[in-house]
């Protein structure tokens, strides 16, 4: 079984955040950016919302609902412009409130984000997951929440079912999205979170004396050399903290994906007990390239065609790991 994880939600306009606290909803937008969002956050998670460098309210995410005519459907956030176009909001989280506080991300509580944020030069990302030790730390801020959620005011309104595919001419941005390789990594993310799968990669990987209950599953950890796809760490770490590296490609893996991930493992030091490439296929020369730096080769399987528009539960529950 899967454990909560921790996301701060990035928002740009502070009258959006008004109407997120007001009425303890997220919104996502009609783009590949928000689908990679809607997916990555799980019913069951826990989200706060991120805003001029400050850090405000604990949320558990209750439900999750993609919404046709998502223009005219309240909230009526303000939509955002970037360049030449503007962006509403379809994919909605509804929110139960769990504490509530106002802190600035400078605390030393909130390093794990804030290293993400100062690395990869701001806001641009809609979303960043925090470790189980930042989810903690949250955990004991401000007061249990003892406030008032504004309920929403929904006319009958018609959802719809997020799907993926490769074939651009099936797709339809929000309703049908390309199958980008930030799918791929939420979707192995997701599937490495799950206790069993997790012991069956480490024994792929030969890691099988660490205990997959003892550990977390992170996505998209900031470095100075770029940012590590995946990253498996010790949930509690005492003295030490182990650490496996993966980098994940949809396709034909290269050269140059082994040395960057080289280059995050020597950056994340001794503590990196292992770095693992992900891809669809291995030309042979890496294969051979791969065993001199102590990097392990995993193939990813999908036992589905991504011609034809797939859901991201039908991705998940399509994905093998193997070698």
């Amino acid at each position: 079984m899967a454990k909560p994880n921790y996301f701060l939600v990035s928002v740009s306009i502070r009258q959006n955040l008004e109407l997120c606290l007001k009425h303890a909803v997220a919104g996502f937008t009609n783009s590949t950016m928000g689908a990679w969002t809607f997916v990555e956050i799980r019913e069951g998670d826990f989200i706060s919302f991120l805003y001029a460098a400050r850090v405000f309210n604990l949320y558990e995410v209750t439900h999750k609902e993609a919404i046709v005519e998502f223009e005219r459907i309240p909230p009526l956030w303000k939509p955002v412009t970037f360049g030449k176009r503007t962006y509403h909001f379809p994919f909605r989280l509804y929110l139960k409130p769990v504490r509530e506080f106002c802190e600035p991300i400078v605390r030393p509580e909130f390093a794990y984000v804030a290293e993400n944020l100062l690395l990869r030069g701001g806001y641009y990302k809609t979303h960043f997951q925090a470790d189980q030790t930042t989810l903690q730390n949250v955990s004991q801020m401000g007061n249990r929440w003892n406030g008032t959620v504004q309920p929403l005011d929904l006319p009958e309104h018609e959802n719809f079912e997020l799907r993926f595919t490769t074939n651009k001419a099936e797709q339809k941005i929000p309703f049908i999205c390309p199958f980008e390789e930030n799918i791929l990594q939420a979707a192995i993310r997701q599937h490495l979170s799950e206790t069993q799968n997790l012991t069956n990669f480490l024994a792929l990987v030969g890691m099988e004396h660490l205990n997959a209950d003892e550990l977390e599953v992170l996505g998209e950890k900031a470095l100075s050399e770029g940012h590590v796809d995946i990253l498996i760490k010790d949930r509690v770490p005492i003295a030490r903290a182990s650490k496996i590296a993966i980098e994940v490609k949809r396709r034909k893996a290269q050269k140059k994906d082994l040395m960057q991930l080289r280059s995050y493992m020597d950056e994340l030091g001794d503590e990196c007990l292992l770095g693992v490439l992900i891809a669809e296929t291995f030309p042979r020369t890496l294969v051979r390239e791969a065993e001199k730096h102590g990097v392990r080769l995993i193939r990813y399987e999908l036992s589905l065609d991504l011609q034809s528009p797939r859901s991201f539960s039908e991705i998940l529950n399509a994905l093998r790991l193997c070698l």
